[in-house]
């Protein structure tokens, strides 16, 4: 019994084929949270899935329902002693749209395909593929241990991917229920797909419509340009108005007063890096003076998702009667995310676009959250990781994208370590989303590793920092 024999059963379910056999029948599920017709499977996963493999390790399952959820939850837990500490895990098992037609020949979404050092689907990296890994990491400490020498709760949800819808309520009514020390789960990429990272919360997103509607119906351009506003021109210099032409920001109360010196030490080790199948860094984009980590880790962006005027596919000679975008905030700690869309109307007021409308684009709002780098449990997590894999794993505030961190930061109280098995360049979100598998086979020998490590009772008291 040691801690080796833990990491080399992970491995060997890697080695063996058996990861790849379970997230194959995993991927081969639709759970697109965007289609209502889905609803069937989302269950599906949970009931099918999830609760036998959970149920097999000792986890007593109880499924969770909420008036504003898309689907299912599924809770977890398995208490060995009281006294132990409790580790919190996370995962969701739906996805984004398929976009079935637009992977490249010999792949689907819904199908795992190997094609060189790489396994490809929907929800191989999100998330499918790195709750598995996690549920695997558990699983070996069991076999090889006996027991887990910590109590675990895992929580899986299904409508992450339409923003959390009904998680906040949740877990705001079963508090007690959920009660933990301290989150370990995995989402998102690591710094690179070399580097082992933890990053310890998520930049918030907004997402919001700009609309000028001028009239009704579009005019001869020939007879009425000059003389008909151009919703299009005016949107345009409304959005300018935002950001400078480089992308900097210019709306004060949409970015921190300052990077902190903790998370500035910790940016200054990591080097942002897509890969060779990543898109170049425009270096002159964004905040002057910052370190693309800072930009990406430590500052606040915003984005144009996409615009309409008229008619994109058959335009013709006429003044459009409206213009539309849909633009993102992502922003970090600081930030109060109540005040982003009030601060965008007193701003365009103050610059003459009254005529512009602005409307949140769903309910849900991402909140940022970042635990202190200086935690006494990053310093014991990245510890743990650096003695399996024997690399120096990067450290990373907050994610740049989102997540509902927040939801275990601020309501259940958690500190919140995330450990991702993915890579920037996995295209996640995209046609041809794929996990490499050294990737995989890593992530299960770290896991596998920190929930050993997390067993010996030599770990940092709930209280230390």
């Amino acid at each position: 019994m040691s801690r080796e024999a833990a990491i080399a059963k992970a491995e060997t379910y890697f080695d063996s084929g058996a990861l790849k056999a379970d997230l194959a029948r995993l991927i081969a599920m639709p759970t697109e949270s965007q289609h209502p017709d889905r609803a069937d499977v989302l269950a599906s996963y949970i009931e099918r899935e999830m609760r036998p493999l959970l149920e097999n390790l000792g986890f007593r399952c109880t499924t969770l329902h909420h008036p504003k959820a898309k689907g299912p939850f599924l809770f977890a837990e398995r208490i060995e002693d009281p006294r132990l500490p409790t580790v919190f895990g996370y995962g969701h098992g739906d996805v984004i749209r398929g976009l079935d037609k637009e992977w490249n020949e010999g792949l689907s979404p819904w199908s795992l395909t190997e094609v060189g050092d790489r396994w490809y689907g929907r929800g191989v990296v999100d998330n499918k593929g790195q709750h598995i890994i996690n549920i695997a990491g558990l699983r070996a400490v069991i076999e090889t241990r006996g027991k887990l020498g910590f109590n675990a709760k895992y929580l899986i949800e299904m409508g992450e991917e339409v923003g959390s819808p009904g998680l906040r309520e949740l877990c705001s009514e079963q508090k007690e229920l959920m009660k933990a020390d301290l989150l370990i789960a995995s989402d998102g990429p690591r710094l690179n797909a070399e580097r082992p990272t933890v990053f310890l919360g998520s930049r918030g997103g907004i997402t919001f419509d700009l609309t000028i509607d001028a009239r009704d119906g579009g005019h001869h351009s020939g007879n009425w340009g000059g003389l008909l506003s151009d919703p299009a021109i005016q949107l345009a210099h409304a959005i300018a108005t935002i950001v400078s032409p480089t992308g900097q920001i210019r709306i004060p109360e949409w970015v921190p007063e300052e990077i902190p010196t903790s998370v500035r030490r910790v940016l200054a080790d990591c080097e942002v890096d897509g890969g060779p199948d990543g898109p170049s860094i425009d270096p002159h984009w964004g905040e002057p003076g910052l370190t693309p980590a800072e930009q990406v880790f430590g500052w606040c962006s915003f984005d144009v998702l996409a615009m309409k005027s008229g008619n994109p596919e058959t335009p013709v000679n006429a003044v459009p009667p409206s213009a539309w975008a849909r633009c993102q905030l992502r922003f970090v700690v600081g930030i109060d995310p109540d005040e982003v869309l009030p601060a965008l109307r007193r701003h365009l007021d103050r610059h003459g676009f009254s005529m512009v409308r602005i409307t949140k684009s769903r309910e849900e709002i991402f909140r940022a959250t970042r635990l202190d780098p200086e935690d006494a449990w990053v310093s014991w997590a990245v510890n743990s990781l650096a003695r399996t894999t024997n690399k120096k794993p990067a450290i990373l505030p907050n994610l740049g994208g989102s997540l509902p961190n927040d939801i275990f930061s601020e309501i259940l109280q958690l500190r919140t370590i995330w450990v991702p098995h993915s890579y920037p360049g996995c295209s996640q979100h995209a046609p041809n989303e794929h996990l490499p598998t050294a990737i995989a086979r890593e992530g299960l020998a770290m896991m596998a590793g920190l929930y050993w490590d997390l067993g010996t009772g030599d770990v940092p008291t709930a209280t230390s920092a």
